[in-house]
């Protein structure tokens, strides 16, 4: 470990990157994003590529905030997991090296199910518990007990796992039914051994793990893995032992006189037992002080709300796992480091070509001009979208690629009157080309200001462009292209010799 920093430096050098943040990111040459609350999912051939984002949400609402570092210490947090838990069960891991942002996984069939484990009456359960209710996901708790209590053993609470609102609480039986049995008697087995592993990991660095959820899948053969985080603060509640050693006993006495009905009025009139969560619940208790309610608009959080935030965050990863976290000392942006290091690592190509027909009777034109790409290894995508009979989805899908962090270029093609290469030059951020399916087409050349496309006739010509425009960002494309300029050259040469 490196120098320990206190709470202070910490803070102050939190502020001094609150701009060092990543948001949207999107890759194009990976194909369709899944853009989920914290992070973009690309689905491969083989893999799950998962950049986790600084977004942060709470009641299924993203914030307006990005807080700086919180996707890399996530990652962090749950490879540290991963390793720690490998003779449990498999991880899909299959590397986190390239950038700390990004994740790549096997690629499973998701079982659906989240499968929460709770050692503690807290959270969600415990609002429900002190309005009365006594049966969770099909188990009844018995009376007496209070906000902050230990079950006796860890109970196993499953939910739904929802494309979009909130998850909902799950019988074990509705599991059963769901993924079978054999299933779902490992996948409640194993989350049971893994949040024992996760507490019994915690306690040695002094802290609680209260709950978590775990997701898993199976692979080619059906064998189960686990998938996406284990024990992070956002999938779990954590806070520390002490804290919760000596306010407990003072919850306890203060609740035997009978003045309060149940823990959440007492902590309304003495807020200092409140026991300090490593969790997204500082996030949640701040929009709840602010008066927040689902439906209204998400309240910004302020810089010293987001610098505590952060500073949550880093503490929990340094307490769990016993590393120090290092802050970045390069001056570029998380997106271009991302980029950056995907490209060196040879897990993008840093590029791709949008190759846009106003009409899908222009196949064979475009997939020439993809052909010609693929010779120089160029990642593209064809895309029908007409100027004319179709401009808002045109907009729609410029305006998409130009959130990507890759470089593109974009390549119209339409015949007649080709409205779609001005169109596109004048909304995109990337540069565009036209090349007309039926020839030469000189209102490519008439677009009106505004309008900067260039003009390339040949399908391998507007291929070789787009080579020359990305070979100063892959080496490989570079080489490509001065490989084909060399056996040109030979050819000519060779041909002159015959005479």
């Amino acid at each position: 470990m490196g120098h320990v920093m206190t709470e202070s430096d910490t803070k102050s050098k939190i502020r001094q990157h609150l701009g060092y943040t990543l948001d949207d990111c999107l890759l194009p040459e990976l194909g369709r994003v899944k853009k989920g609350k914290v992070r973009d999912i690309y689905m491969t051939d083989k893999n799950v590529f998962m950049v986790a984002s600084d977004r942060v949400s709470a009641f299924d609402y993203v914030l307006p905030n990005l807080i700086p570092f919180k996707g890399q210490l996530l990652n962090k947090i749950t490879r540290w997991a991963f390793e720690n838990t490998s003779d449990i069960i498999p991880n899909a891991l299959v590397t986190d090296d390239a950038d700390p942002n990004v994740v790549i996984q096997k690629k499973m069939k998701n079982l659906n199910v989240e499968c929460i484990v709770r050692g503690y009456l807290w959270g969600s359960m415990a609002a429900a518990y002190e309005k009365g209710e006594r049966t969770f996901c099909g188990l009844p708790v018995q009376n007496g007990l209070l906000r902050f209590q230990q079950f006796p053993t860890p109970i196993f609470t499953p939910t739904t796992k929802a494309e979009v609102g909130h998850d909902e609480n799950m019988t074990y039986q509705e599991v059963e039914a769901l993924i079978g049995k054999d299933l779902a008697q490992q996948a409640k087995d194993i989350s049971l051994k893994l949040f024992a592993r996760g507490q019994e990991l915690a306690a040695k660095r002094g802290l609680v793990l209260i709950d978590t959820k775990y997701e898993f899948g199976t692979d080619e053969s059906g064998k189960l893995h686990v998938i996406d985080e284990v024990n992070t603060p956002d999938s779990s509640r954590l806070c520390d032992a002490k804290e919760l050693e000596t306010k407990w006993p003072q919850i306890v006495e203060a609740m035997k006189g009978g003045q309060y009905k149940d823990v959440s009025e007492l902590l309304a009139a003495r807020p200092e037992l409140k026991v300090k969560e490593f969790s997204k619940q500082y996030v949640r208790d701040v929009l709840l002080e602010q008066g927040f309610k689902p439906g209204k608009a998400v309240p910004t959080l302020t810089e010293e709300q987001v610098v505590e935030c952060v500073y949550r965050y880093i503490n929990v990863f340094e307490r769990i796992t016993g590393q120090t976290f290092e802050f970045p000392a390069s001056p570029l942006t998380p997106p271009k480091r991302l980029l950056m290091n995907l490209v060196s690592k040879k897990l993008i190509k840093g590029c791709c070509v949008g190759i846009f027909a106003g009409s899908d009777s222009d196949m064979p034109h475009l997939q020439k001009i993809q052909d010609n790409l693929t010779k120089f290894g160029v990642p593209s995508h064809i895309r029908i979208c007409s100027a004319h009979k179709q401009p808002s989805k045109l907009e729609q899908a410029l305006e998409y690629y130009n959130r990507s962090i890759e470089p593109m270029l974009i390549v119209g093609c339409a015949g007649g009157t080709d409205a779609l290469s001005g169109t596109a030059s004048y909304h995109s951020v990337f540069p565009v080309v036209s090349c007309p399916p039926d020839g030469w087409n000189e209102s490519c050349l008439k677009n009106p200001p505004g309008s900067s496309n260039a003009y390339c006739l040949r399908p391998d010509n507007v291929a070789k462009f787009a080579a020359q425009t990305f070979s100063f960002i892959n080496d490989e494309i570079r080489s490509t292209l001065q490989k084909g300029i060399a056996e040109k050259i030979v050819k000519l040469e060779k041909a002159d010799n015959l005479y």
